[in-house]
């Protein structure tokens, strides 16, 4: 596979989302190990997660200990394997999603994924989302802490604006290697944060890139442009929308979510399609959405 940066990290150029495995609508374990396996065997080496990936109050972390299992379980070299995670989003049990910035939670919170992921150290751990009752600063004082300890190898942040970016980076003494903000073809609002990201050398990391987890098989339906190029190609629109967001910057690493071993390796084959300059024109100005 095609091969991008995070870092001093080499990864190939999609990643795999866990968070469909974890939450409402989540398959049996057995199709969630087999997806994460098929995608390990398709070259995928960055494996995104957080503590909230779950569904019940009394099960935080659940997504952190399925990958972990399936990392465990797998027969091949996981050594180049990155698993990123991320703290500071909650799901207290009633669907809902709130937030915790506070830097003595953002630290046990860390401490207790790395101890879910079996690791010493967490490859890349991201702050979840900004937490409007804590200043930014204190939480992204907690991450480099965490850095500088040594209980996470690489520090990002998410969902995240381009001043934000600019503090996170200052404060981590120019270690932000990673920026993950949802970014798809229906939801662009994003490109300042991915060019800001291409003009300082720090991954882009796209959550939802097909538009989420409802409206990702639908997205040659309503983006008609990406159904024609999909159709001119052979190949699928979501194939299309994942090399049209590789092509938009080097540091691109979308994460598309799954949950079944057919979604992982169809995306994975997005980062050997090369689209067109007039093709990429089409896609870039293709913002309609079917009625």
């Amino acid at each position: 596979m095609q091969q991008r940066t995070i870092g001093s990290r080499t990864i190939g150029a999609i990643g795999l989302g866990g968070m469909p495995m974890s939450i409402e609508g989540r398959p049996d374990e057995a199709r969630s190990i087999a997806t994460i396996h098929a995608a390990l065997d398709a070259g995928v080496t960055l494996i995104d997660t957080a503590d909230a990936y779950h569904l019940h109050a009394d099960e935080v972390g659940h997504n952190e200990e399925l990958i972990a299992r399936a990392i465990r379980s797998y027969g091949g070299d996981t050594s180049d394997v990155l698993v990123a995670t991320k703290g500071g989003h909650l799901r207290p049990g009633d669907g809902s999603w709130t937030q915790d910035g506070r830097p003595e939670y953002l630290k046990e919170a860390a401490k207790a994924s790395a101890k879910r992921l079996g690791v010493e150290a967490i490859g890349l751990y991201q702050f979840h989302r900004p937490d409007p009752r804590v200043p930014y600063a204190d939480s992204i004082g907690a991450i480099r802490d965490l850095l500088d300890e040594g209980v996470i190898e690489l520090a990002g942040i998410s969902n995240a604006n381009v001043a934000q970016i600019d503090e996170a980076n200052e404060i981590l003494g120019g270690r932000l290697v990673s920026v993950q903000n949802q970014f798809s073809p229906a939801f662009r609002s994003s490109l300042d944060e991915l060019e800001h990201c291409a003009k300082l050398g720090i991954a882009f990391l796209p959550w939802s890139p097909l538009g989420g987890i409802a409206r990702a098989a639908a997205v040659g339906e309503r983006h008609g442009a990406f159904q024609r190029v999909a159709d001119a190609r052979g190949v699928s629109p979501q194939q299309v929308a994942l090399a049209w967001e590789l092509a938009l910057a080097p540091v691109v690493i979308p994460i598309p979510g799954a949950s079944r071993p057919e979604s992982i390796l169809d995306s994975v084959r997005a980062a050997e399609l090369e689209l067109t300059a007039a093709e990429l024109d089409e896609l870039s100005g293709a913002e309609e959405l079917a009625a």
